[in-house]
């Protein structure tokens, strides 16, 4: 596993230069406990296919993502891989209070994150109201997230998991000050297919339709939606 500690210089440097505070779990607090926070903190690389956390261990760190994306995934008794997200820049992952990791986090390209001791953490925040209550807006998102995932995972099409799978990533990458004309997808299509409950085969097939219908157009490093409008109907579930 590729992994690098970033040394006190690049770790104030990153905490001062930090694009994503304002939607991490530390836009809650004030200049003060910001010094605080990173003094309880490292700033972790890791390299791409590195394993951050792996399912069932027993979780001691809390994690922001600061830069990068991560697959969160889980393995299923038989072997088989069912990816439950990517996370983005100021996502936060390993809440207090749950002993192992529910899930496995691996770095889709290099990922830079900040990194507490969950015991350490949970001291901080005890006392601090407006963190607890970010934390539970945080989860409350992720919550919502999850359930929507399990609509569109029973109860849509091929096609509209695919718009909906995009039409939700661009809404997070906007969320984030990353919108632009072409979406960048790190993930592969294998992941994207993990994710939704497809094949493969399924995930290619309806991302060509969806280029022949002249709803989007591929690129090596990502996608357009040429046509919103109709994206966000599939998506929606409006053939």
């Amino acid at each position: 596993m590729k992994i690098s500690v970033l040394g006190e210089g690049t770790r104030c440097r990153l905490c001062h230069d930090c694009t994503a505070r304002g939607f991490a779990i530390c836009a809650a607090l004030d200049k003060t406990e910001l010094r605080e926070l990173a003094q309880l903190s490292r700033h972790v690389r890791f390299e791409s296919g590195a394993t951050v956390f792996a399912q069932a261990n027993i979780a001691t760190s809390s994690f922001s993502v600061h830069a990068g994306t991560l697959r969160l995934y889980k393995l299923l008794p038989d072997s088989r891989r069912q990816i439950v997200g990517f996370a983005l820049p100021g996502d936060f992952l390993g809440l207090p209070g749950l002993p192992r990791h529910e899930f496995s986090a691996d770095a889709i390209g290099r990922v830079t994150l900040c990194q507490f001791s969950k015991e350490s953490f949970a001291t901080f925040a005890e006392n601090r109201p407006q963190l607890l209550r970010r934390m539970i807006e945080l989860a409350g998102r992720e919550l919502a997230r999850a359930q929507e995932h399990m609509v569109l995972l029973g109860r849509r099409s091929a096609e509209e998991k695919i718009a909906s799978f995009l039409i939700g990533w661009r809404d997070r990458l906007s969320g984030i000050g990353r919108g632009g004309e072409i979406m960048p997808l790190p993930m592969k299509r294998l992941d994207i297919a993990d994710h939704l409950g497809l094949t493969i085969e399924t995930v290619s097939r309806t991302f060509s339709k969806l280029e022949r219908d002249g709803v989007i157009q591929t690129f090596a490093s990502g996608v357009v939606l040429l046509d919103t409008p109709r994206a966000e109907a599939l998506s929606a579930g409006i053939s």
